[in-house]
């Protein structure tokens, strides 16, 4: 088979003829979490259909027969890879070994058309707070069912937060959905699958360990999506490149030092925050009062005690015969209903109500092999890579070349491949998560300060105070320096292979949706060019979080009031009815412009392109752009001497926008130039919004005179979105060779000689900026060396 993504002895992307490959993508899509037969968004209170199991997810993310405009929308973008996200749920709903074939079929068609478009996609088997039925999205009711919990009781015992049961699904506490990774539903979920055999011996099903069970379905139905998959040779050589693990897994209660206690490790504490003891209390139909805690700009704060009353109400299924008949499952006689599991293991007494083991999680002396202390690094190394290795056996199983992506546990120390025994593929990208916490969980961009959070998380400050970063820009380079430094950690643990950010993304609805009354979206601007230049300052590939079909205003994402899509169909309607429902597309025009032309007026935007963004012009097709060795003075560098004014007072200059750009937000943030494909070795790019202007740094490939140019060497690529890069108003500056331009793809292509080589092209200017610094604390301007 042909490959067309290669590794390098460096742990760089390569194409068949050595070439280096940028992989720059988005997330899609989040509707790909919920059913769309019926549509179950998890804002809509829930009926006794919540818990139907013959839903149908065939038409989401999108129905197939919209499928183009948002994927056309995608690839004028600049994006070039999808990260394509589909559930467990989706393939195996109605119960184990049952897929869903016609689901199967949508999928391979929508895969298909992301091929049409020229892109890329890997899979990933997206799953957060384990289910829809425990306040997330991923795996299948009938999981629930098979460990022995009841889902219509999460919310009477607090065992899951889940909108769609709330009193008020409206009025579902932001960002309260993360925090069922510590209530009692995951916390037993994510134990079992990953390790049941040491901690709940006891809970076997059809002959096997729990974890063996669930692992084993689980697999099995991605090992059946991948032979559906490889049955299509064009989608395998050309289209799919490779599979993910599963998305941000959790360790649920291993390496617990105490559950009698709130660990040091859970930073994230929201609402009412029980211990993992408390939890299993109140699973138990115990009343229990439990500390309560508030998010701020300093992170939580405890702000009194709420009391939670389940009235004898369990969370535990009390009879295993009706669901055991109905999925075909015998149990081993030690496993009791209507108990809790860790009660059957002697953690605790139901009856007294007394904990007798409350190291259980901690104690490694229990188990074979594990050593003194199971703590993050055995999670990570023994039972986290324990699955992972079984993923790739499958996966291989299936097809030798697909690349595998390793996502480790968020935030903590990637398992140590380099020195695993038993490890010697070659396929494998690492893909860990980053998001800038303080602004996802506040829903705000703070321009004065932030925390180093990877540096405090890896201990490197003996005080937190001392991970404070003061200032706009500090904030930028923090950013920056910590996603290098998970790059770096990277390559020390999983070994020379790319690093991909698989979800990064900021939310839309900051301020309390200030954006949407106003369209003044300065602020998603800012904090999303604070990504991307982190990013670019990295040098890392990514798929950003997240594309959303559906996307409005109201509802945001449709799942636990998330809001963080690139796209919006609220936006696309203000922008149609801003221009009386006309557009551009990137098909109309009538040739290249000539030097003589007198092009419009180049505005400046204060916010996004409805409200009041610069004039694009005609989109210019047919002919391309050509130059030489040329200067910012050069080839198409016809720059308007107008000044930049307010787009008010221009409100009838105004021409439509490009469809491409109907629906995006802070689309001057992500609608940014990025080199594909490179001949030679990546030194170092960025866009600088501020300036607008692009600047790439490359190590040539070998190549002496321009014919040798033209017929040897295969050329850097980059895309030139005409968002920032008018053709009346760029200039492009190369240290050798020549370039050319195509309007139609929004392609730059430079012919250049080996060696260092430099590339600027300036464009103008749509966002003003100024970045706030801190005056004269100079050690927090950027995060210390990492």
């Amino acid at each position: 088979m042909s490959l067309q993504l290669l590794i390098d002895s460096t742990g760089n992307f390569t194409d068949p003829t050595g070439k280096s490959v940028i992989l720059r993508g988005i997330n899609v899509a989040a509707d790909a979490k919920l059913p769309a037969k019926p549509f179950t968004p998890s804002q809509q209170k829930a009926g006794e259909d919540f818990y139907d199991t013959t839903v149908s997810f065939v038409g989401s993310p999108f129905p197939l027969e919209e499928a183009d405009e948002h994927l056309a929308r995608i690839k004028a973008w600049g994006f070039n890879t999808i990260r394509y996200i589909y559930t467990w749920e989706a393939l195996e709903h109605e119960g184990p070994g049952v897929y869903d074939e016609d689901y199967i079929d949508y999928t391979i068609a929508v895969l298909k058309k992301i091929g049409e478009h020229g892109m890329f996609a890997f899979m990933d088997p997206h799953q957060d707070v384990w289910s829809r039925f425990t306040g997330g999205s991923g795996a299948p009711l009938w999981t629930l069912y098979a460990v022995g919990l009841d889902p219509r009781h999460c919310m009477t015992t607090q065992s899951a937060l889940v909108q769609n049961l709330w009193d008020n699904p409206s009025k579902f506490p932001k960002m309260i959905w993360s925090t069922n990774y510590q209530k009692l539903a995951c916390q037993v979920m994510f134990t079992l699958f990953f390790a049941g055999k040491h901690f709940a011996p006891k809970c076997i099903i059809n002959g096997v360990n729990i974890q063996d069970y669930l692992q084993g379905c689980f697999l099995s139905a991605k090992k059946h999506l991948a032979e559906r998959i490889a049955q299509d040779q064009h989608l395998v050589e050309n289209v799919v490149i490779g599979f993910e693990s599963v998305n941000e897994p959790n360790h649920g209660l291993i390496g617990y030092e105490n559950i009698d206690a709130i660990p040091d490790s859970q930073k994230l504490r929201l609402g009412p925050t029980p211990t993992a003891f408390e939890c299993m209390l109140t699973g138990m139909g115990e009343t229990v009062e439990v500390d309560n805690y508030e998010f701020g700009p300093f992170g939580a704060t405890k702000n009194g005690t709420v009391v939670i009353e389940p009235k004898g109400t369990l969370a535990w299924v009390k009879d295993f015969s009706k669901w055991d008949q109905v999925y075909g499952w015998t149990r081993g006689p030690e496993w009791l209903p209507g108990m809790c599991i860790w009660a059957q293991h002697g953690v605790w007494e139901p009856k007294t109500k007394k904990l007798l083991k409350p190291t259980y999680f901690n104690d490694g002396h229990s188990f074979h092999g594990i050593g003194s202390k199971i703590d993050e690094e055995v999670w990570v190394n023994k039972y986290f890579l324990g699955y992972w290795l079984d993923f790739l056996k499958t996966i291989r199983e299936v097809n030798k070349d697909w690349l595998v992506l390793m996502q480790a546990p968020v935030m903590q120390v990637p398992p140590d491949l380099v020195n695993h025994p038993e490890f010697n593929d070659k396929r494998i990208v690492y893909s860990p998560h980053y998001y800038d916490g303080l602004t996802l969980m506040n829903k705000k961009w703070n321009r004065l300060y932030n925390v180093d959070v990877v540096g405090i998380l890896r201990g490197k400050y003996p005080s937190i105070v001392l991970g404070l970063r003061v200032g706009e820009s500090a904030i930028r380079n923090c950013l920056r320096d910590q996603l290098r430094f998970l790059r770096k950690e990277g390559l020390a643990k999983i070994g020379n292979f790319p690093c991909l950010i698989s979800e990064i993304g900021i939310p839309y609805d900051m301020d309390d949706k200030y954006a949407y009354r106003t369209g003044d979206y300065s602020q998603q601007i800012r904090a999303l060019d604070a990504n991307q230049y982190a990013l670019e300052g990295a040098k890392l590939h990514y798929t950003l979080w997240v594309y959303t079909a559906s996307n409005n205003h109201k509802w945001g994402d449709n799942w636990n009031g998330e809001d963080l899509s690139l796209y919006s169909k609220d936006d696309a309607a203000k922008q149609l009815q801003k221009y009386g429902g006309a557009t551009q597309t990137l098909s109309n025009g009538s040739g290249s412009q000539s030097s003589e032309e007198t092009p419009p007026p180049t505005y400046t935007s204060y916010a996004s392109y409805y409200l009041d963004s610069s004039y694009l012009g005609k989109t210019s097709i047919g002919k391309s752009i050509k130059g030489r060795v040329s200067s910012l003075k050069g080839a198409i560098r016809r720059k308007n001497k107008t000044a930049a004014v307010p787009l008010s007072s221009h409100g009838d200059a105004f021409k439509p926008p490009p469809e491409y750009v109907l629906g995006a937000r802070a689309g001057e943030a992500f609608i940014r130039p990025c080199p594909q494909v490179i001949s030679g070795k990546l030194e170092s790019y960025g866009f600088d919004l501020q300036k607008s202007v692009f600047t790439l740094k490359i190590k040539g490939a070998a190549c002496e005179t321009d014919a040798d140019c033209e017929g040897k060497l295969l050329p850097t690529t980059i895309y030139l979105p005409h968002y920032h890069f008018l053709q009346w108003a760029t200039g492009v500056s190369t240290s050798s060779g020549k370039w050319e331009y195509d309007e139609n793809s929004q392609i730059l292509t430079w012919w250049h000689y080996e060696g260092p080589q430099q590339l600027q092209v300036k464009g103008n200017i749509r966002f003003i900026t100024d970045y706030i610094d801190t005056a004269n604390n100079l050690s927090s301007s950027q995060c210390r060396s990492q």
